[in-house]
């Protein structure tokens, strides 16, 4: 097939190669233009620069510019993976086979950007992925294919989404693809009644509030691990916590310390009392320096038994 991809980042840039290593031929790559504050350059043009393909950066691919590129390119599907720009119906219907996308959540639930991240905050012990056709809603298209992907019950962001949603991610958008240029796939309208969308999973969202639950603030953390990190001030100081560790209490009355308190500290980390046990943290960094031991956090800011992170 000719094959338009629109994306970014190492998803995308995985895309790209899966299609390109099973011998179809990519005849235009979309990403975003460059980001002057950005750390690294983009890997997907970095990718798609290298093996010689038509690279595009449009400010924005609402505009006649863009539409003509992918009229250029003569593709046969478009492919969005990682996409972080609006595109227009007036594109994806360009392709002959028209376009498909991924999304990392059994849509129509968890609709948005952060889908991954809510779906372990929320306590669900189940996801997925949909590839579907993009419409001018947001992950609102007709459903293609589905894959189910479990999550355990200390499993982290970074572990569901490179372990299980990225790999099947990209299998299922080769799938889709095929299916949809053999005119052997069903698209299946979303439910409207089953829907839900969640926003960014923003510094606002990823706070802790120690009078929660154990349960709760432990899928937070694990919700935000790696990014962008579940955090609790401190002093003025912003403390982000990745690796923990959840200890239940048997009964209510048994709940040593009161929410937010740090009520051990030992020589690989230090536990904070919630409702319901403690929050053994394990891994944490503050502000931009490098993630270090609990222990070592605890030694750094001269923590103490009795002592309180703020609310």
């Amino acid at each position: 097939m000719r094959v338009a991809l629109i994306g970014s980042q190492d998803f995308g840039k995985a895309a790209l190669e899966a299609f390109l290593e099973r011998g179809d031929e990519v005849v235009a790559v979309f990403c975003p233009p460059d980001n002057p504050k950005a750390t690294k350059p983009e890997i997907l043009k970095e990718t798609a620069l290298a093996r010689g393909l038509t690279m595009l950066q449009f400010p924005s691919l609402k505009g006649p510019e863009a539409a003509q590129a992918m009229r250029d390119s003569k593709a046969d599907i478009c492919v969005m993976a990682y996409v972080l720009q609006f595109v227009p119906q007036d594109l994806v219907k360009i392709p002959r086979f028209g376009t498909i996308q991924y999304h990392p959540s059994l849509l129509p639930k968890y609709r948005g950007p952060s889908a991954i991240g809510w779906s372990i905050a929320l306590g669900e012990t189940k996801t997925g992925l949909t590839i579907f056709r993009p419409s001018d809603g947001l992950d609102e298209g007709e459903i293609i294919l589905q894959k189910e992907a479990p999550i355990g019950p200390d499993d982290t962001l970074g572990q569901v989404y490179f372990n299980h949603l990225f790999p099947l991610g990209i299998q299922a958008l080769l799938e889709a693809a095929d299916l949809v240029a053999a005119g052997k796939h069903k698209e299946i309208v979303q439910d409207e009644s089953q829907a839900n969308y969640e926003g960014w999973f923003d510094q606002a969202a990823a706070r802790i509030h120690w009078s929660n639950h154990v349960n709760q603030i432990y899928n937070l953390i694990r919700a935000c691990n790696p990014a962008p990190g579940a955090w609790t001030p401190l002093n003025g100081e912003k403390v982000q916590i990745y690796d923990v560790r959840k200890h239940v209490t048997a009964t209510f009355g048994s709940v040593k310390g009161k929410p937010g308190e740090i009520v051990e500290i030992g020589n690989d980390s230090f536990k904070v009392a919630c409702h319901g046990g403690q929050i053994e943290i394990l891994k944490a960094k503050v502000g931009k320096g490098s993630k270090v031991s609990g222990a070592e956090l605890s030694a750094s800011l001269g923590l103490q038994l009795g002592q309180f992170f703020d609310a």
